[in-house]
């Protein structure tokens, strides 16, 4: 029973039925100019969609791609085209799955500690890493490919990566519900909206993601699963390391070994992908933001708040608003210039002391058997989005702070 049941949610052909319900025909047509429309029923696999016979071609920009069939034929070659029919599904989709990439979550981290509140950013960016972290791993360790034919991936981003479980769903999860779970007792606000807000946020990401061709409806159960069981421990876990993390002057040691031993000793795939590249700027990330607030704690900071929880929530001003503005502007310009900086100092410095070309390095082939490059890629991503998530929670707000633009409950965010 449980095989027939995993089996039929790793269907390609129920990737394709979800396709077909938000508009993306897939048509097959031959030179005599002939089209039919191909359907996903199960009971017509054979007959209107043999999926081993056809060899995918690149899609054009408009969004539609032909796969040319290698079979011979009466009636001459026969093609199969991709059509997307509703714009609308598309384009929400598309948004809905940069919920789940690093664009989003460059300007969603940031936003959060410099407009909102760090106390509940150090935490809820700690249970993101975690559940990346093992994500990931798993990825690596199961080996599971992404949907074959007849699914046309719409978006070709990650498409070397495995996909199981999805980590963009167990983002789906970990992201808005930790920030639900982190808030509900620390501010006054109606919990169900929050909850309604986190499930739609989750609903988008993991159906865009089966939308675009890139996770079986498995890949999706599995990443959904797999998140709310690692939430169970990990919220009431972070919650009590949060204050250790601060106040110990163990803390940077413990954070910098850890981070380090969990990029060195990630599971070793059997051929090359950017899971690892990408897991490296996670723990990172997360390893700067936990050494730039314990430095500010330090530096006396940050306080608790003389009143309990739960805060009522202040809702910004005209002033408020264009200081949030103008910090997230300056900020990101920061980060950006930060990335630049640091990306192209520490990659020239780690191939002069291995005394390797820069360049011939960087254009040298991705593989397994490239060592010097998996090395260099990773102490580049590590000491780059390590700083900064340094910066993001020590040296921006600081700056802040010296414009005169910081946010009043910036010292009380404990």
């Amino acid at each position: 029973m449980w095989h027939k049941i995993i089996e039929h949610l790793n269907d390609p052909l129920l990737v394709v039925k979800v396709q077909n319900f938000f508009g993306v025909i897939y048509k097959r047509s031959c030179q005599n100019e002939a089209t039919s429309i191909i359907h996903s029923d199960r009971h017509d696999r054979e007959e209107e969609c043999d999926v081993r016979q056809h060899k995918r071609i690149p899609s054009d920009i408009s969004g539609s791609s032909q796969c040319s069939s290698t079979t011979d034929s009466s009636e001459g070659p026969e093609e199969l085209e991709c059509h997307i029919n509703n714009k609308f599904w598309y384009y929400l989709f598309v948004i809905g799955t940069s919920l789940g990439d690093e664009i989003f979550y460059a300007t969603f981290i940031p936003f959060w500690f410099w407009n909102v509140d760090g106390a509940v950013g150090r935490r809820v960016v700690l249970v993101w890493t975690v559940v990346m972290y093992i994500g990931q791993g798993i990825k690596d360790v199961v080996r599971w490919p992404r949907p074959g034919h007849p699914v046309r991936k719409l978006q070709q981003k990650w498409a070397i990566e495995y996909g199981m479980p999805s980590t963009h769903a167990m983002v789906g999860v970990s992201i808005p519900f930790s920030v639900l779970l982190f808030t509900m007792n620390r501010y006054q606000y109606p919990v169900h909206w929050g909850l309604i807000l986190a499930v739609c946020w989750c609903t988008l990401i993991c159906v865009s993601r089966v939308y675009l061709g890139m996770h079986s409806v498995l890949d999706i159960a599995a990443g959904l699963l797999l998140a709310s069981l690692l939430l169970l421990p990990l919220v009431p876990l972070v919650d009590a390391l949060d204050a250790w993390l601060l106040e110990s002057p163990w803390s940077p040691l413990s954070v910098l070994a850890v981070s380090v031993l969990a990029v060195v000793f990630h599971p070793q795939s059997d051929k090359w992908t950017p899971t690892r590249g990408d897991t490296t700027m996670i723990v990172s990330v997360c390893a700067g933001l936990l050494l730039g607030a314990w430095v500010n704690f330090q530096c006396g900071h940050m306080s608790p708040s003389p009143t309990p929880a739960p805060y009522t929530i202040i809702w910004p001003s005209v002033d408020m608003l264009g200081c949030a503005l103008l910090r997230t502007t300056l900020g990101l310009c920061g980060v950006l210039a930060t990335r630049a900086v640091a990306k192209s100092f520490s990659y020239a410095l780690i191939c002069a002391i291995l005394g390797k070309d820069k360049n011939e390095l960087r254009n040298s082939a991705d593989s397994l058997d490239n060592k010097n490059k998996i090395f260099v890629e990773c102490c580049y991503k590590y000491f780059t989005y390590g700083l900064i998530g340094f910066n993001t929670t020590y040296v921006f707000p600081n700056v802040f702070e010296l414009l005169f633009i910081n946010r009043p409950t910036y010292y009380t965010e404990i």
